[in-house]
């Protein structure tokens, strides 16, 4: 099932709810900006908006965005390589036009938004600071920063923008929300329920939509009594999981725990699969190995029909259904084994380390034993991201290809995002290295001393030498992709990082 608050994210300003006076000061901030060009805080709790109000605002005034939030390592190199970039471009096709650094169409612009602004800090974000600083004093496009804790911000950067509080959305203005979004999935409700749920988040309506999609999961109508009302957590981490199904959590706790965690029920399943027995006893394992075998069952109607609103059955059987199975509780810590035969089909597997092996120079054989595993591990669950893009970049995946070799969900956002980040971090690779300096190995008719032959190569950015060539060029002109050592055959990632 789709993610709601997804699906229903105000694409107009005017669908802001709760917050009608920053929602108007924003709009008067953007419609004012060629005679300000300041830019703007959006400050307040999670959940309450901001972010949405930003890309309703460019819906709004026909900008595009290029957003730089808090999963990404925001050091002053990033923030220059593709915040400032955009920010400092006149227009979107890089001319200033007839009206200077801040005239020209204004439907040509882009709306620069940095999330998490207040979380810049130490030596992670190294020079992130002062880079953001400096962005917002020289940028010719409109820039917003969105942040929960205003006063987390340098004063200089705090009086180098305006700024607009985003307060907690009052329960009586997350209630209609509810209510719409109930009429238009079609699902009843009790009065009392939306109450419930829009009390319980006290002014996180994100969080709010969040509780009412899990308590509407494979129902038809919600009562108060489908609402789980003690205290949801924002968001949860795989192992987590794992521990509330396999050793904590009653089967209705463990379902809703499914619904909190980024990964889809094909990929739930098989970590719950593949760990059940370091916890279980025979007898627990032998029911739950049934309720499994039911999911797997509607999994496979979900790749056949591609109907994935069979999707809740398998999450009903994974996560409930699991943790019905045990006859209590335990304690203490497991050590939880990635599944050794991910989602993705041999095919996906084979067509993974051909890749591998033609970016490296390698047998295909040796990509699968001694590449793949390290890649495995060195970017499971798509950690560190950093590093994870750049394996992206150099070996040129895809959505299942990454999510095959980190183990994450091929249709989550965190690798949808992934495999966005490589491909523009690749275009400037080419950009970058296209006058032949990239690679210099014998790939493709180069000669031995890193020169190309074909002298139109450099000009269109070759795909094979962007891509991160397994063979650097020799100091002294003699490397060749046969002689090339373990090292050499790993440099093509290290032309990412």
């Amino acid at each position: 099932m789709a993610d709601w608050t997804e699906r229903y994210r105000p694409t107009t300003l005017s669908e802001v709810r709760g917050n009608d006076k920053a929602r108007d000061a924003f709009h008067e901030w953007a419609e004012t900006w060629d005679d300000h060009g300041q830019a703007v805080i959006l400050y307040g709790s999670p959940g309450v908006g901001k972010t949405s109000a930003a890309h309703a605002l460019a819906n709004d005034m026909g900008w595009e965005t290029v957003e730089l939030n808090a999963s990404d390592q925001r050091t002053a190199d990033v923030i220059e390589r593709f915040a400032g970039r955009a920010a400092n471009n006149a227009t979107l096709a890089g001319s200033a036009g007839g009206g200077g650094a801040r005239g020209g169409d204004t439907e040509s612009r882009q709306l620069v938004i940095l999330d998490e602004a207040d979380n810049i800090h130490g030596t992670y974000d190294r020079g992130g600071a002062s880079a953001i600083t400096k962005l917002v004093k020289d940028a010719s496009q409109p820039i917003v920063l969105i942040a929960n804790e205003f006063y987390e911000m340098s004063r200089g950067l705090r009086n180098a923008c305006e700024d607009i509080e985003f307060r907690d959305v009052s329960s009586r203005s997350i209630v209609p929300v509810l209510r719409d979004i109930c009429r238009r999935e079609d699902i009843e409700y009790e009065q009392d329920a939306l109450d419930v749920i829009a009390d319980t988040n006290d002014g996180d309506l994100r969080g709010a939509i969040k509780d009412l999609q899990a308590a509407a999961e494979g129902r038809d109508a919600i009562t108060a009594e489908d609402v789980v009302t003690s205290g949801r957590d924002r968001a949860m981490d795989l192992f987590p999981f794992l521990d509330a199904v396999l050793k904590e959590e009653s089967a209705e706790e463990a379902l809703q725990s499914a619904y909190r965690v980024d990964e889809t029920p094909d990929d739930l399943t098989k970590w719950l699969e593949n760990n059940l027995l370091a916890v279980y006893e025979p007898k627990e394992a032998a029911r739950a190995y049934d309720v499994l075998a039911n999911a797997d069952r509607w999994l496979g109607r979900v790749r056949a029909t591609q109907n994935y609103s069979y999707w809740r059955y398998a999450t009903d059987n994974a996560a409930a259904g699991v943790a019905a199975a045990r006859d209590g509780t335990s304690g203490g810590w497991t050590r939880y084994n990635r599944p050794q035969f991910w989602p993705g089909s041999n095919e996906t597997a084979d067509e993974v380390c051909q890749r591998i092996a033609e970016r490296s120079g390698l047998s295909i054989d040796t990509a699968r034993r001694a590449v793949l595993p390290f890649l495995s591990a060195m970017t499971h669950h798509c950690k560190p991201r950093e590093l994870t893009v750049a394996m992206t970049a150099a070996y040129d995946l895809d959505e299942a290809a990454v999510s095959f070799i980190t183990g994450s969900g091929e249709s989550t956002n965190k690798v949808e995002s992934i495999v966005a980040d490589a491909e523009e971090l690749r275009a400037e690779a080419i950009e970058a290295h296209s006058g032949g300096a990239f690679a210099g190995g014998t790939l493709d008719g180069g000669d031995a001393d890193g020169t190309d032959s074909d002298p139109a190569a450099s000009s269109r950015g070759d795909d094979s030498e962007a891509s991160g060539s397994a063979v650097d060029a020799d100091t002294d002109g003699d490397a060749t992709a046969e002689t090339a050592d373990d090292d050499e055959n790993q440099a093509g990632l290290n032309d990412f990082m």
